[in-house]
């Protein structure tokens, strides 16, 4: 079997490579020609992505660094993809993690992959230094009652790894490990430190080649919203035009969607009703929130909320939905380098009293490889000493806001992806609002 990687360096937007693969051969994961086309169109650059793989590796063990850790073990299938920009099976592996991910200090990395695949998912990117069978699995489906003998096993595998690449130091940084995985590595003195913390550090600063890849993801999702658009129609299933939001994503050479996060009509309020059967009638709103993992891996989450037929929106309804876009637009305008996140909190639009009790979770958060540190509370939600932090360059927000009266009709769900410049910031998702509900 030919082998051929496709190298986003030699390929112009809207291209394919010279050496299109057979069907029986390999490349990385990545966009489709529609979506190529489609960034050409746009007049966007495409990302160097072993530059992006190795501005990722360098922020990793400099957080390493900083902190005097000797290494960190990945096994969330998002940082294990940041750390490597390598994938595998990556929902199941969320709730079944069988792949590990090992960054020591002296920017060595390796990976635990699926039994007997070898090198199949990770040679394209000569980071990887080693990639090892199977082992690092600690969960029951898997391992039975094998588990704590698999786990003794591990832990020694990673304790030589330690001695190796960081003599004398035994602070390892753990993101997320099974309880036979974590006792096995104490049980051989090493010192397990928070590794979640190290990692979302990490990932909030995007270099210039992972802010060109989201602004692909955010095109590429444009489109595929769109296409959501034109089947958004009275009679139609939510569940159906939910569908095409996936449908494109996919076929852009994207990756999955997070959540079932679309709901019409009455289920609009309260938000968090996740989209069914339910048939869409004419007048009615409909909310929705992409939490989509595009092209290159890199989420877009932006929420729009639409009028469903021919006729025109009820004056309620136009004024949730300038309230709410009024919120978005007043937070955005706050945003720039060096704001400090209680400023977020308490500044800019603030919420009537009477959709306060109904408030989302979040005024802002980062994003990145998904919804990512830091998250930016009402001030209702603050508390002292947590986000005692300030907004840098290369940070990616999104503002959003749900409006909705506890008891009320309808609610409206509205989200931007803006990026933090040296000078201010850049909105990335530029998707229209409603023209009716605009007014």
């Amino acid at each position: 079997m030919n082998v051929h990687y496709a190298d986003t360096r030699k390929i112009a937007p809207g291209l394919r490579p010279d050496n299109t693969p057979d069907d029986d051969d390999r490349v990385e994961i990545g966009p489709t020609p529609l979506a190529y086309r489609e960034f050409a169109a746009a007049g966007l650059e495409c990302p160097d992505l072993p530059a992006m793989r190795r501005f990722r590796l360098d922020r990793l063990v400099r957080h390493l660094h900083d902190r005097d850790y000797g290494a960190i073990l990945l096994y969330d299938p998002l940082n294990i993809r940041y750390a490597s920009d390598t994938t595998n099976m990556q929902l199941w592996n969320a709730h079944n993690p069988f792949r590990a991910c090992f960054v020591a200090a002296d920017g060595y990395m390796c990976i635990w992959d699926f039994k007997r695949l070898g090198d199949l998912l990770t040679s394209f990117n000569p980071l990887v230094q080693d990639t090892f069978r199977g082992n690092a699995s600690f969960f029951y489906f898997s391992n039975g009652d094998g588990t704590r003998e698999n786990a003794t096993n591990f832990a020694a595998e990673i304790e030589d790894l330690m001695r190796q690449h960081c003599p004398g130091n035994k602070r390892l940084a753990v993101d997320k490990i099974m309880v036979h995985g974590l006792r096995a590595l104490e049980a051989r003195g090493i010192e397990v430190m928070e590794g979640e913390e190290v990692t979302e550090k990490a990932r909030v600063v995007k270099g210039p080649d992972e802010i060109k890849a989201m602004r692909c993801a955010v095109v590429a999702c444009d489109h595929a919203m769109d296409e959501m658009r034109k089947v958004a129609v009275p009679g139609a299933a939510e569940d159906e035009i939910w569908a095409e939001l996936h449908k494109g994503n996919i076929k852009r050479g994207g990756e999955w969607i997070e959540t079932r996060l679309m709901a019409s009509g009455q289920r609009t309020n309260p938000w968090f009703q996740e989209c069914g059967p339910r048939i869409v009638k004419e007048g009615e709103l409909l909310g929705f929130d992409t939490d989509l993992v595009g092209v290159y891996g890199m989420c877009v989450d932006i929420s729009r909320t639409w009028f469903i037929g021919e006729g025109e929106p009820t004056q309620a309804q136009k004024e949730l939905h300038r309230i709410a876009h009024q919120h978005i637009v007043e937070n955005t305008a706050m945003l720039g380098p060096g704001i400090p996140f209680k400023d977020l909190t308490f500044g800019g639009h603030q919420l009537p009293e009477k959709y306060v009790e109904q408030r989302y979770g979040a005024k802002m958060h980062g994003v990145g490889l998904c919804d990512e540190w830091p998250l930016i509370v009402y001030p209702q939600d603050w508390r002292e000493g947590l986000f005692d932090y300030v907004t840098e360059p290369g940070m990616v927000l999104c503002v959003e806001v749900y409006l909705g009266e506890v008891g009320g009709k309808e609610g409206v769900k509205l989200e931007d992806q803006v990026l933090i410049t040296e000078d201010g910031h850049e909105l990335l998702s530029r998707y229209p609002f409603d023209p009716k509900l605009m007014g």
